[in-house]
């Protein structure tokens, strides 16, 4: 991109749901919404991912892989949020992470075993021992991208709530360092006061209209 030029407006959004969660998330049929209304010419997508980290990136790039670089931006919430620092990294894409995993190996660890989906107790998976390793290769993954150049407030966004009370806040605020980082007092892990932030995150993603 040359610079001192304005950037092109986002075509493409993508939406990154967290773990037992899914497309019926509120922050993802919020945005949903919006971007339906107000911008009807964007592509939304935003899959139900499977239990496996290695399966869900594989759906989610072969899904993608035909969308414009600069023209592409992804939004992850929790897990999500951390699947999406990757996707971003990996493809120079605009990434808006909303309360990300930072450590989800360690973290999911924990949760091995039988799970319930959160917006259906009748639909259970099975977290498997093997989905750690793969959460832990993509946070070396991670790591290593982070580590050849720094990230820009125009490339990436965080909302980070202090009552989180799933995720260590600070973890978060570390892990989202270098972008336009927003962290707000109280809320909590779901940021059920989402509806007065999405301006700003729509603002940071600058949507073709």
């Amino acid at each position: 991109m040359n610079e001192g030029l304005t950037p092109p407006g986002i075509t493409h959004l993508l939406y990154l749901h967290g773990f037992r969660s899914s497309p019926r998330s509120v922050k993802a049929r919020l945005v949903a919404e919006r971007v339906a209304r107000d911008h009807p010419g964007v592509l939304w997508w935003c899959p139900q991912l499977p239990p496996s980290p290695a399966e869900a990136m594989s759906l989610v790039r072969e899904g993608t892989a035909g969308w414009p670089q600069e023209r592409s931006a992804v939004i992850g919430s929790s897990l999500g949020g951390f699947y999406a620092r990757h996707l971003g990294l990996s493809r120079g894409w605009k990434r808006a992470l909303l309360n990300p995993a930072v450590h989800p190996a360690r973290d999911l660890a924990r949760h091995i075993g039988e799970q319930t989906a959160w917006h259906d107790p009748q639909e259970r998976f099975f977290f498997e021992p093997r989905f750690v390793a793969q959460l832990q290769q993509m946070e070396d993954e991670i790591a290593g991208m982070a580590r050849r150049g720094p990230v820009g407030p125009q490339l990436q966004f965080a909302l980070i709530a202090q009552g989180d009370e799933v995720l260590d806040w600070r973890e978060m605020q570390d892990f989202c360092q270098g972008g336009e980082l927003h962290v707000l007092p109280g809320s909590d892990h779901a940021i059920s006061d989402f509806p007065q932030h999405l301006g700003r995150l729509l603002d940071f993603l600058r949507l073709q209209g």
